[in-house]
Order: C-alpha cells, then sequence, then structure tokens
C-alpha cells in the first residue's frame, strides 16, 4: 500500500530522482524519460475516458492501471536480478498483453477494412484516442531505445507496442466508421 503523507521531499532538487531499485538517477535519464512518457499517457487516457461511457470507459480505467505496472516496470533496472529484490517486483506479464489482443479483436471485427490511412481526429473521443496512440508510440520508442542500452521487461515493450495498436481500434469505434481518410496528394 501506498501512503502518501507529504508530496514535496526536496530529494530531487538537485535533479536526481530515486528509482524503485533505490538507486539515483539524474531526471534526464533515459528511464526517467520513460516512464515519464507512460505517465503522459496515462494522462492522455484520463482525458479520453472524459468521452468514455460503458466497456469502454471500463476498459480505458484497466489501461490506466495497467500504465501504472508498467511505470513501476520501467522504474526498476535490472530484471534479470528481479529474484534478488528483498520484495515480489511488479512487472508487465503475458496476460496483460493477451488482453490488450483480445479485446483489439473484439473491437476490430465489426469493423470495416480499411482502404486508406486514418486522419487523427472525428469526433471528440476519437481524436483523443489517436493522441494516446500517438504518446503511446513515443513511449514505445523511447522504451525500445532504453532496452538497447539497459535492461528492459520484453513484455513492456509488447504492452507498449500492442497499446498503441489498442487506442487506433478503439479510436476507430469511437468514430463508428466516420473516420477522416487521408487522400494522396488531395492539396496539391
Amino acid at each position: 500500500m501506498v501512503v502518501l503523507n507529504r508530496i514535496y521531499t526536496r530529494t530531487g532538487d538537485g535533479g536526481e530522482t530515486a528509482l524503485s531499485d533505490g538507486s539515483r538517477v539524474g531526471k534526464d535519464s533515459a528511464r526517467v524519460a520513460t516512464y515519464g512518457t507512460v505517465d503522459e499517457v496515462n494522462a492522455t487516457v484520463g482525458l479520453a475516458k472524459l468521452h468514455a461511457e460503458g466497456e469502454m470507459a471500463a476498459a480505458l480505467a484497466r489501461i490506466q492501471n495497467d500504465l501504472f505496472d508498467l511505470g513501476a516496470d520501467l522504474s526498476r533496472p535490472a530484471p534479470e536480478r528481479d529474484a534478488e529484490a528483498p520484495y515480489p517486483v511488479l512487472r508487465i506479464i503475458p496476460a496483460q498483453v493477451d488482453r490488450l489482443e483480445a479485446e483489439i479483436d473484439a473491437m476490430n471485427a465489426p469493423l470495416a477494412p480499411l482502404r486508406s490511412f486514418i486522419l487523427p481526429g472525428g469526433n471528440a473521443f476519437g481524436a483523443h484516442l489517436h493522441l494516446c496512440r500517438t504518446v503511446t508510440r513515443r513511449a514505445e520508442r523511447l522504451a525500445v531505445e532504453l532496452a538497447r542500452s539497459e535492461g528492459v521487461n520484453d513484455s513492456a515493450i509488447r504492452y507498449l507496442n500492442r497499446l498503441s495498436d489498442w487506442f487506433f481500434v478503439a479510436a476507430r469505434v469511437a468514430n463508428g466508421g466516420a473516420d477522416p481518410l487521408w487522400v494522396p496528394g488531395a492539396n496539391r
């Protein structure tokens, strides 16, 4: 259980922050940039959720919780050393990726096949979901870059990849088949 009695600690005033394993890094480190961008994704999901109802609102709430799991995962380096931790380490697991895939398939099944690329937009809900998608893609790029130099849980990267697909299909659902389509060379 997390208890926050005091919001400011002054421990980051020098430009460093603590990772979840207790080590300290610069606030501009690749790891902090990656989980910070996951936090941005979560904020955009909060905006999109303002337009959601029913199962879509519930799915977005699940995703927001997963994004906190993902932030916790990314804030702890060295997944190969998890067994040495004095407590269970929170990592994204394949079942979370599998759930996204099942939800994508269910949302996509009734949609007409695409015949063109979609322009981000449509109605307010669809536009917010496209924003979620693009920020998720940025988080994924940062996670892949981080993985090239430091340990990153493979399921975390897979989750981000699948999540951007989820937002794309959810935006199509939100737009009710009235997606704005790209017309190549339309304004020449």
